[in-house]
């Protein structure tokens, strides 16, 4: 029998790579039981992320079993369900939206941000010198991009605590196949999340300042401006993409040079490898492992025509191991790949990730500084996963630095 993707297998969470493995050998486009379409090869991930799909859940014909429940919490609470972020409206809004925003997320205005997260970070490191043995998610993995994007953002003082809760539930909406119950908590974090932002905006009004929150509450573009619900939904997106994902970057990266120490030292070694370190580590453990396109017309790969109107996964974590494109080695952490660039991690087309640039610095300030400073770091116990599918990254990664 063909290979099938279950997520829900033990072990899965921990190391999805050798099932990824098995899906590029033995089903490189797969219709899935559950209904929807995957593609597990690099060539085809490229290929369909760069397409013209849509991303608005809206035009899928055939929905999932969850639909109805998103639908029904969302009348529970009297809300409309349906997504105001870029990243889930096409173009013309998709563009529209792209536009206000991403002035601040060009590569020369984010460099000039490398003397921020560079302080960010050595305070950080005297912490974890101070203690000696930390949790690198609590000590640097989190709260590195979290204070960055709030900088950026100019949020005012929030309830961290509350806010990091919120944001772990509502990104369990990108996870396959939630239950009923889990449905209800994420669309209750997502009303949440709407209060803390629209906090934060109305403050925001009253206290305009030099960063991207005023910025966008006065952005116009050729008369066109972010309507309220629009403001909410860019805010609600650049706080949570601005940290969810860079997290697992630090993360897993970090975890990922601890189980090859060669590399580790070769990286300490060598500061000319600094951006092709980050850009292999985003391709050996993407801190985003899947993303969505929803078929506008029939589409043909590989022989198999996939109908208009199909919810398609592209495996992005699949395809950034996949023989290939990068050799018999994909599976082996290697510094200096040269093409270690042409991951797929960030996605592709006019989706392509906004924050890419802030990334690679948060991850390569982060990761180069810490193995630098601490020669001897090392794990103290055995890390956890968050056991998530998609965001897939460390809940728990103890570590020791003397």
């Amino acid at each position: 029998m063909a290979p099938s993707f279950n997520p829900f297998a033990p072990g899965f969470t921990d190391n999805p790579y050798p099932h990824y493995a098995e899906l590029r050998a033995g089903v490189p486009v797969e219709h899935n039981e559950l209904g929807f379409w995957a593609l597990w090869r690099h060539r085809d991930v490229a290929e369909v992320l760069r397409a013209k799909m849509s991303v608005e859940d809206r035009k899928v014909t055939n929905q999932g079993p969850m639909a109805g429940a998103y639908e029904q919490a969302y009348a529970e609470h009297g809300v409309e369900g349906e997504g105001l972020s870029m990243l889930d409206r096409d173009p013309p809004d998709h563009t529209r939206l792209r536009k206000l925003v991403s002035q601040a997320f060009t590569p020369r205005t984010v460099e000039r941000l490398t003397p921020v997260v560079q302080r960010l970070v050595d305070e950080a490191l005297d912490t974890i010198d101070d203690e000696g043995k930390v949790d690198l998610i609590d000590a640097l993995a989190f709260p590195l991009p979290f204070t960055v994007i709030s900088v950026m953002l100019g949020m005012p003082d929030t309830d961290t605590t509350r806010l990091r809760e919120l944001s772990h539930t509502v990104v369990r909406s990108l996870e396959p196949v939630p239950d009923e119950d889990t449905v209800r908590e994420i669309v209750a974090a997502q009303i949440g999340l709407n209060e803390l932002a629209s906090e934060a905006i109305a403050w925001k009004r009253a206290n305009p300042a030099d960063d991207l929150l005023t910025a966008l509450i006065n952005a116009e573009d050729s008369g066109d401006v972010l309507s309220d619900d629009e403001l909410v939904a860019q805010v609600i997106l650049l706080y949570v993409a601005g940290h969810e994902t860079t997290v697992n970057l630090i993360g897993n990266g970090t975890l990922a040079l601890l189980r090859d120490r060669e590399q580790l030292e070769l990286w300490r070694d060598r500061p000319d490898l600094d951006d092709n370190a980050v850009e292999e580590l985003l391709r050996f453990d993407s801190p985003v492992q899947m993303s969505r396109r929803i078929t506008l017309e029939d589409y043909e790969v590989d022989g198999h025509t996939i109908p208009a109107g199909s919810f398609t996964v592209a495996s992005l974590a699949s395809a950034n191991r996949d023989e290939a494109q990068f050799g018999p080695d994909a599976d082996k952490l290697r510094l200096d790949r040269e093409n270690a660039r042409q991951h797929v991690s960030f996605g592709a087309g006019v989706h392509h990730c906004l924050g890419a640039a802030l990334a690679r610095l948060e991850g390569r300030v982060a990761i180069a500084s810490l193995i630098r400073r601490f020669p001897d770091l090392e794990l103290a116990a055995d890390p956890q996963w968050n056991g998530r599918i998609n965001l897939r990254g460390l809940a728990a990664f103890p570590v020791r630095v003397r």
